[in-house]
Order: structure tokens, then C-alpha cells, then sequence
């Protein structure tokens, strides 16, 4: 099986073009084809020789994934199901449309939701992706894939990294991702464009932190210890307030962004007591808060907060000094929304 070129970064293909015995400045033309020009073959790219065309292609291919099928909500949501290097298994990737109020159907952003594992280890309570357990790891190539490979791949202005799998369980890969994405011989693009979400891998996140300046968004759904961990099993090993004090450390007074994701769950985590111990965790830091009503999954002990509860929350939150605001439901008819990625096809 040859080996991939897509999701190699500069250095990695200065080692492949090294390897071949390939003039240096080759490393850089390769990578102006895979992410600036979007080849699909090496045939295509013709400032390298016949000769080192045909030295690639004896050992390496570009290496992009077609997605196998796509799914487009009533509100214009997409989902795509791509198929994995396992039989058997795929992964789910959403595109997000938001449409210029002023001009009917003229798209003014498109967001990228980007899955970074094949289900997921976390198992929380309230996931599809968690109850479909853990199959491995997505590559870099993998996750740079989805990028390149959804219909509205040119017109994406933004990416979040809340698809299927916690992205910094499978850091290495992320972190190569998006070194592909942010660099101008990647994608070009701004880390401000980009989002990356966490239930609160300490280690990861640590290292997140120093090493990028894309903005955070860390699930949270439960300020207090013992409650959180009967939801998200990885209270028991990093504790919310340990993840906040790290969080603490870093200046998110600039453009830089931390948000914290609150899934509003009946009778569970809705009430002023929580409210008020969440005000208090979050207290004095630059972050805002984002309410998610909850999408029932099937045999699932929670329900959604009504209406009502939600804006009294939302108030409470607001009046206590921390900007807070209900995330619209994208998606839910075609199970896009938040929590309802599973990957067709998947193996229980």
C-alpha cells in the first residue's frame, strides 16, 4: 500500500523529497499542489520532473478520502459520511451554513465541524459518538481530508473541531492538522478561524495552549464534581476546577477565545444552584458561555430543560457577569446537531 502525502507537513515532505533524492525546494512545490492547488494525483504536478513524478508515484499518492454519503438538513445543514481506512467504519463531518440576512441564499460563512477520532473513549452519558466506543484515531491526512473533500470545500470560513472523537486524546494528529491549516504553505488560514473543543484532557490541553492560538471551547455541563463525573467518566481523572486553574494561566484578553459548552439537561444540571457554583468556578475569567438544548438520544435517562429554564439560566448567568448565550440547533432532522454524530455504518 503506498503511503499518503496528504497531511504531511513542510519538514515531513523535505524528508520524502531527501529520501528520493529530490532537489529542497520540491518539498515546498508538493505541498503548493496538495493544499493550495488541490491535485488529486502527482501526475498533476507538473513543475517536478517526468522523472521525479514517476519517483513519488512508485512509493506515494495524495491520499484524499471521497465522502460515500451526504445528508442536507431542512435549515441547510449538511452531513457527510466518510469511510475509514477499517472496513466497515466511517466518520461524520458537518458543514454549517449561515446565510447573509440581506442577501437570500448568498452564503456569508460555512463551518466545518471535523470528527478527529473513529467514535470516541470519553463515553459521555448524553453522546452518540460515545456510546459507538472507541475504533482508533483518524490521521492527519484523515482530518485534513474532510477539509478537501466536502462540496463547500472552497467556501469553508471556519472550522470546529466538536465532530466525533475528543480531539486532544489524538493530539499529535491534530496538532499536525493544524500546522497544515494555518500555515502559508498549508490553507493560509488565521488561527482565529478555527475552534477546538475538549471535555478537559489536562496534558493535551496543556500543551494546546503553548503551542497554538486557536480558540477553546471546553464541555463542561456540570459544575460540581460528583454530578459531572456520573455524566462525563473524565471527571474521575481531570477534575473541572483543574482544567479552569490550568485555563487561568493563559491571557484570553485578546482575540484569542475560551468558551465553556453547557448542554441543559431536566431536573439535572438546569437549576439556580447550578448557576450560581458555575458563576463561582468561572469567576474573573475572560470566557462567555454557551447553553446547548439537549437532543434526546434513544434510551437515554435525560430529557431536555424546557424553554422557559433555559432563559431563566441564561439570565442568571448574564446578571452574575459572564456573557452567555443559547447556541442555535443546527441540523437535528438528519441527527447533525451536537451529540447526535455516530457514523452510519459504524460497528458497535
Amino acid at each position: 500500500m503506498k503511503e499518503k502525502l496528504l497531511g504531511k507537513t513542510l519538514s515531513q515532505l523535505r524528508m520524502v523529497t531527501d529520501s528520493l533524492s529530490l532537489p529542497s525546494f520540491s518539498a515546498k512545490q508538493i505541498a503548493q499542489w496538495i493544499y493550495n492547488k488541490r491535485v488529486t494525483s502527482i501526475d498533476e504536478m507538473t513543475n517536478l520532473s517526468k522523472a521525479a513524478r514517476e519517483q513519488l508515484s512508485d512509493k506515494y499518492e495524495i491520499g484524499r478520502t471521497a465522502y460515500t454519503d451526504r445528508q442536507i438538513s431542512t435549515d441547510g445543514t449538511k452531513k457527510y459520511l466518510f469511510p475509514t481506512r477499517k472496513r466497515g467504519e466511517y466518520i461524520e463531518t458537518v458543514m454549517i451554513p449561515q446565510y447573509d440576512s440581506g442577501v437570500e441564499q448568498e452564503l456569508d460563512r460555512a463551518t466545518i465541524c471535523v470528527s478527529t477520532q473513529v467514535g470516541c473513549k470519553m463515553g459521555c452519558k448524553f453522546c452518540m459518538t460515545g456510546r459507538g466506543g472507541y475504533h482508533g484515531d483518524l490521521d492527519s491526512g484523515d482530518i485534513i481530508s474532510q477539509f478537501m473533500e466536502i462540496d463547500e470545500s472552497a467556501e469553508l470560513t471556519n472550522a470546529v473541531f466538536m465532530g466525533m472523537g475528543e480531539p486532544l486524546d489524538n493530539w499529535d494528529n491534530v496538532r499536525t492538522a493544524l500546522e497544515i491549516i494555518t500555515s502559508d504553505w498549508g490553507f493560509g488560514w488565521s488561527p482565529k478561524r478555527i475552534t477546538i473543543s475538549t471535555v478537559g484532557v489536562i496534558p493535551a490541553l496543556k500543551a494546546f495552549l503553548e503551542e497554538s492560538r486557536c480558540h477553546l471551547a471546553v464541555s463542561l455541563h456540570n459544575p460540581f464534581d460528583g454530578e459531572r463525573a456520573a455524566m462525563m467518566p473524565v471527571q474521575n481523572r481531570y477534575k473541572i476546577a483543574e482544567v479552569v486553574d490550568l485555563i487561568r494561566q493563559y491571557d484570553f484578553s485578546g482575540q484569542r477565545r475560551v468558551s465553556f459548552e453547557y448542554i441543559m439537561f431536566a431536573g439535572v444540571n438546569d437549576s439556580k444552584r447550578h448557576a450560581d457554583t458555575l458563576l463561582r468556578l468561572l469567576r474573573g475569567l475572560e470566557c462567555r458561555i454557551n447553553l446547548i438544548r439537549f437532543h434526546a438520544i434513544p434510551d437515554s435517562p435525560y430529557q431536555p430543560s424546557a424553554m422557559q429554564i433555559i432563559e431563566s439560566f441564561k439570565q442568571r448567568l448574564n446578571n452574575g457577569g459572564i456573557t452567555t448565550t443559547l447556541r442555535a440547533s443546527r441540523g437535528e432532522d438528519i441527527l447533525a446537531a451536537c451529540g447526535l454524530l455516530a457514523g452510519k455504518g459504524l460497528k458497535k
